[in-house]
């Protein structure tokens, strides 16, 4: 999407974004808070893009505008689950969007945070390291640096999908790693 198109898309969309969940909140849960602002269509949990296990973020699918706005309206920064979520309209769920972009599969603000959050994981990755004697800079510290999401070029796309064609043959070769190869 380029903003204008998402812009569009946001004054008829019938999906929200919902953020800063915990890691351990149930798809039921969701179900349970989002139905009483109107029927849901579909609950698409965010998961981590490596392990598939929860990493704080869904899409919910109404089946009219107007109920996606009224979730935003009443739902937006309450506590769900201890925690404080965000609730926005979304232009609308695309297969692959449920999987988080951060270099540790989830998302890329537990991949940068420094602290200990039980809701959220544990322990962030702490990609960002302060320098000492300089404390107004910090030092990226992650494997590489990475366009993601709508922002990437054609060409960082193509190479993220050869990327993790090449990853996924090499988890399928795992299977066998802790079989004995002499017998």
């Amino acid at each position: 999407y380029n903003p204008k198109k998402w812009a569009e898309a946001i004054k008829v969309t019938r999906t929200v974004y919902v953020g800063n969940m915990a890691f351990c909140t149930r798809e039921e849960q969701v179900y349970a808070l989002f139905s009483k602002c109107g029927d849901i269509k579909r609950v698409i949990m965010g998961l981590n893009r490596r392990d598939k296990y929860p990493c704080g973020f869904c899409f919910v699918e109404y089946y009219t505008h107007e109920q996606a706005k009224e979730a935003v309206n009443l739902l937006n920064k309450i506590t769900f689950d201890d925690r404080i979520i965000r609730v926005d309209l979304d232009a609308g769920f695309t297969e692959g969007r449920q999987f988080g972009r951060g270099e540790s599969g989830g998302q890329w603000r537990d991949d940068f945070r420094e602290d200990v959050d039980e809701g959220r994981g544990g322990q962030g990755g702490g990609l960002l390291k302060r320098i000492e004697g300089m404390p107004n800079r910090q030092v990226y510290r992650g494997k590489k640096r990475q366009e993601h999401g709508r922002f990437a070029t054609a060409e960082q796309q193509a190479k993220k999908a050869r990327t993790e064609k090449a990853e996924g043959f090499a988890q399928a070769g795992n299977e066998f790693a802790e079989l004995p190869t002499a017998f």
